[in-house]
């Protein structure tokens, strides 16, 4: 039939765009960023100035 088409399309479509949200969220909450590699150590010299 035809005229079943677009809804075919649209069933497919609203698919694809559910999996990619899913998608998207499952890789937002597995992320898991390493926290000792981010610090960045500022080492502070501190000097006597001579006034």
């Amino acid at each position: 039939m035809p005229q079943m088409m677009p809804l075919n399309w649209l069933f497919l479509f609203l698919m694809f765009i559910m999996f990619l949200i899913l998608f998207l969220i499952m890789n937002y909450f597995i992320y898991n960023p390493n926290l000792s590699s981010s610090k960045i150590s500022i080492i502070q010299k501190k000097i006597n100035w001579k006034w």
